[in-house]
């Protein structure tokens, strides 16, 4: 019996030291700012809500602090342009109406016009 309630302890223990840091939460003009953390600490995703719904600018990323994704959302609605950061490449992604309306792909051998 006492090895049993020696096992429960010991398991209580480790299982509170691995758990994930809970997101935050704070108001900023009118809006709530959300925060959500990798184990380490370090930022995975941060936007904003306004009536509990998806608003403004999203943010993800990886957890050396680059970023992954950059979107915008209206009323909980994919809005705007999006980008996609990959090995390689960036993916950038227009939303009419949350739905996909065009991508494009920006690779560094992708030649850019420049007004000079």
């Amino acid at each position: 019996m006492k090895k049993c309630i020696a096992i429960l302890v010991f398991s209580f223990v480790f299982t509170g030291f691995a758990q994930e840091q809970k997101p935050t939460f704070k108001s900023e003009s009118g809006l709530i700012k959300a925060t959500y953390y990798y184990e380490d600490g370090s930022i995975k995703t941060q936007g904003f809500f306004k009536d509990k719904k998806l608003t403004g600018e999203w943010v993800r990323f990886d957890k050396e602090g680059n970023k992954l994704q950059l979107g915008y959302y209206n009323n909980g609605k994919k809005v705007g342009k999006w980008f996609f950061w990959s090995l390689g490449s960036l993916k950038e992604v227009n939303y009419e109406n949350n739905t996909i309306s065009s991508v494009n792909i920006w690779r560094p051998e992708s030649k850019v016009a420049v007004n000079k």
